[in-house]
């Protein structure tokens, strides 16, 4: 494998991402011969097949996959590379790419732009998604930092807290348990839950809160969006175990209340998370020290809520 080169790892992974030889020479601007010639060289040199024929696209072969991670971490060396050349002539500019749990985005762009105003040679790039998609995009070099409800335990990471993170049960403001005070967990049983979808950390919190309190109410419906969440619960569909962060406005006006059950809010916290091998780009840094030392002072107050009644 010594002598393989940039061509023939890019030629790869395009005929993979897209499926074919044709569609990987336009993405790459060159001809298709060429991409054939890039891929026989390859395969030459790892000494068995890289890619396979399915019914409707190119796939990797097992050999095949190991070479493509290799190809992402050198697309990422030569990434960081780049950057750090840049940032030796200007510490303050650059590109960060940064990952948001779905239910952070309550607060998080609003501590992105506050950054962003203060240092204007920073690009930020923002992807939002579920836990799963964002760590996958982390762990894949395609995020340089991400803010996260647990920091993941499928690679090593550095993670630092921005703040509490509150988990509360809600329901519709005419719910007969709102106002009732100290519920016990028991009581949830008869109540039909809505919730997120799977690769959810909101889902992961609720799951196992009730195996510690040994309850297995009804699932209701599993919904991709915290935002249909809430309009299904202000509906009377169901009840929900939802971030704290992402109903502030509906418990402030009244559009919602919260449970009062035994052992809730569950507190969890916050995290920015990055690769603990990779290294981190001045800008990266910048991002990843202000999201740890100042993002804490935009996270919702419920201390705003409406209380419940005596």
């Amino acid at each position: 494998m010594k002598n393989v080169t940039l061509k023939q790892l890019r030629a790869l992974s395009a005929v993979v991402q897209t499926g074919s030889v044709t569609a990987a020479a336009k993405a790459l601007h060159v001809t298709p011969p060429a991409i054939t010639l890039q891929m026989q060289l390859l395969a030459a040199q790892v000494g068995m097949p890289i890619v396979e024929r399915a019914p409707h696209r190119i796939l990797a072969t097992e050999a095949g996959r190991e070479v493509l991670a290799a190809a992402e971490r050198v697309e990422a060396a030569i990434a960081d590379c780049a950057a750090a050349l840049a940032d030796l002539t200007n510490t303050k500019q650059g590109k960060v790419s940064v990952g948001i749990i779905s239910t952070a985005k309550y607060f998080a762009p609003r501590a992105l732009a506050h950054f962003a105003r203060s240092h204007p040679g920073i690009e930020l790039l923002l992807t939002i998604g579920n836990r799963a998609e964002i760590l996958d995009g982390l762990e894949h070099h395609a995020l340089d930092v991400a803010i996260t409800g647990r920091p993941p335990r499928e690679f090593p990471v550095e993670a630092s807290v921005i703040g509490d993170h509150p988990h509360v049960i809600v329901a519709w403001p005419d719910h007969p348990f709102v106002g009732r005070r100290a519920l016990p967990p028991e009581a949830l049983e008869s109540e039909t839950f809505l919730v997120r979808e799977q690769g959810s950390g909101t889902l992961g919190v609720m799951e196992r809160y009730f195996r510690e309190v040994g309850i297995a109410p009804k699932i209701g419906m599993q919904i991709s969006s915290n935002e249909t969440i809430k309009q299904a619960v202000m509906a009377g569909l169901g009840i929900a175990l939802i971030s704290g962060h992402t109903v502030e406005a509906e418990l402030a006006s009244g559009r919602l209340a919260t449970l009062d059950v035994e052992g809730l809010p569950i507190v969890r916290q916050w995290y920015v998370v990055h690769l603990r091998d990779r290294r981190m780009m001045p800008a990266a840094r910048l991002v990843s020290r202000f999201l740890t030392e100042e993002a804490g002072a935009y996270l919702p107050d419920l201390d705003r809520r409406p209380r419940p009644k005596k």
